[in-house]
């Protein structure tokens, strides 16, 4: 319902989804089906689709649900499950605390048997009018309904479900007893199997419905493998990140289809089942058929259900969906991924959840890489003249140096400078790499090292390959002492090879330092 779909898409939903996602996907205890996140993006598309496309927005909607799908079986092919869980987590708690205020603040105004709102700052906004035209009668009903799920003892969960007990007994007391106080309910509701949707696609909405459906498939992709890796710990085993991605990608494509709203693996289901000994595919399956069973005749009943109690047991998904624990231990945690969760959280409120994500990731890797370039750094090394002696005097490398050759290779030493990278080097690091080397430039040989390097990107490779000119155009002598083979196929890449002669190219730093003499 608030999707504003209607409560038959959400049963289909959960029947469609959670059949395919189960029979195709990469987590053998997963339950799929709609979820908070989903809806409330779901209820951003069908709003401004259909104020847009009156008179095909929902069709269009739907067209949305099916291109996520196949946007997240391409996300399985390409093999990008992995990533989808390398968001940092301040940026997955700003994400999921801004869902679960959005909840929240939409289901305030049906909680007082009020109509809902569109988004999250209309619904902030008119909490206000709200209180002031509540209806009392549902109000009551919306308040006892979050008392219940929120106190009710977990011992009489296991025989009845707060949820469950909440729905039937305040629907059947507001059927029976408050007919006549105008306590929004959910009304006819469809039964038996949905209608096919064919998509409908047009060069007009084509950057709309690419924009939704790619925010589907994202938050669908990042809320799945959210859960997965919850089950994993629950079971002590390990998900297909990418067969579960094509599974909910085939399981959102079919739901489309049908008018069902897209889902993802849902944490709470996942969790009662597994509690519940579910331990294969079929626990999944057997929920979506039982659903299925259950539409068949019960859609009836389901009608008479209000809006505000409805609103009561979301507000408790809501609350749930906030990361308390990051919350609680804010201070500890930096300023920084303070202030980032922060950042985050406003975004997904205010702006939208793609915006959000994308932003936090942004500054998160932007500082992620800051830090790891300052380590970086402290594998190049500039040495020159005596310290580049005294280094050698040190070292074991002078061993089969005769006295002559010391002596020879000492007063050449004065004039070189050896630049060494031990360890992998990233693209960050060229523009200090290239100050440092301008603040070096008092020599005739320049010895570039990279025996001992791990990893050269293409910016460094390229930043090296610079250096390298730059030295021979001022007629000073580069010798390069070449790494592993996967850094000299990088090198020979960028020319290498027709740059610099084989003769100034060695396997080790002693070859290189006899040559100086």
């Amino acid at each position: 319902m608030s999707s504003g779909a209607g409560a038959i898409a959400g049963v289909y939903g959960a029947i469609f989804v959670g059949f395919f996602a189960a029979l195709f996907g990469g987590t053998a205890t997963q339950v799929s089906g709609p979820t908070g996140p989903m809806s409330v993006v779901m209820a951003l598309v069908l709003t401004q689709l259909i104020a847009s496309h009156p008179d095909t927005g929902l069709v269009l909607a739907f067209t949305c649900v099916i291109l996520a799908g196949l946007f997240q079986i391409l996300f399985g092919l390409l093999k990008l499950g992995k990533y989808f869980v390398m968001v940092p987590y301040p940026v997955i708690s700003g994400f999921m605390t801004g869902i679960g205020i959005i909840i929240i603040l939409l289901q305030i105004s049906p909680l007082l048997g009020n109509a809902g709102y569109s988004n999250a700052l209309a619904a902030l906004t008119n909490i206000p009018n709200a209180f002031n035209q509540q209806n009392i009668y549902a109000t009551s009903l919306g308040v006892i309904t979050l008392l219940i799920v929120i106190y009710w003892p977990e011992k009489w969960s296991k025989v009845v479900p707060a949820p469950l007990f909440a729905l039937l007994s305040l629907s059947l007391i507001s059927s029976t007893f408050l007919t006549q106080q105008g306590i929004s309910v959910i009304g006819e509701i469809p039964t038996g199997f949905p209608n096919l949707i064919m998509p409908n696609l047009s060069l007009e909405s084509l950057y709309n419905v690419s924009y939704f459906a790619f925010l589907l498939a994202v938050l669908g992709a990042i809320d799945s493998l959210l859960t997965s890796m919850v089950a994993d710990t629950m079971t002590e085993t390990h998900h297909n990140s990418d067969k579960e991605l094509i599974g909910q990608g085939i399981a959102n494509t079919i739901a489309g289809f049908f008018g069902a709203l897209p889902g993802a693996g849902a944490t709470m289901r996942t969790a009662i089942n597994i509690r519940a000994g579910g331990k294969t595919p079929l626990s999944g399956i057997i929920h979506s058929l039982t659903l299925l069973i259950v539409i068949l005749w019960a859609g009836d009943y389901a009608q008479y259900i209000p809006h505000t109690v409805l609103a009561g047991m979301l507000i408790k998904v809501g609350i749930d969906i906030i990361d308390w624990r990051f919350i609680f231990q804010i201070k500890k945690v930096g300023l920084f991924s303070a202030s980032l969760m922060l950042l985050v959280l406003l975004l997904t409120v205010f702006v939208d959840l793609i915006t959000a994500v994308l932003v936090g990731m942004f500054v998160a890797n932007l500082v992620t890489l800051d830090r790891l370039t300052n380590i970086q750094l402290d594998s190049i090394t500039f040495t020159q003249g005596s310290e580049l002696i005294s280094e050698i005097s040190s070292s074991n490398m002078n061993t089969d140096f005769t006295d002559d050759i010391q002596k020879s290779l000492s007063k050449a030493l004065d004039n070189t400078l050896l630049l060494a990278i031990d360890g992998p080097v990233s693209f960050a690091v060229s523009r200090e790499l290239s100050r440092r080397f301008t603040d070096n430039l008092a020599f005739t040989t320049l010895v570039i090292d990279l025996s001992q390097a791990k990893l050269i990107g293409t910016t460094t490779g390229l930043m090296i390959i610079d250096l390298i000119e730059r030295t021979k155009a001022n007629n000073k002598t580069v010798l390069v002492i070449t790494g592993n083979e996967k850094i000299n196929q990088s090198l020979h890449k960028l020319s290498l090879e027709t740059l610099l002669d084989k003769k100034y190219q060695f396997n080790n730093r002693e070859q290189a330092l006899k040559t100086i003499i």
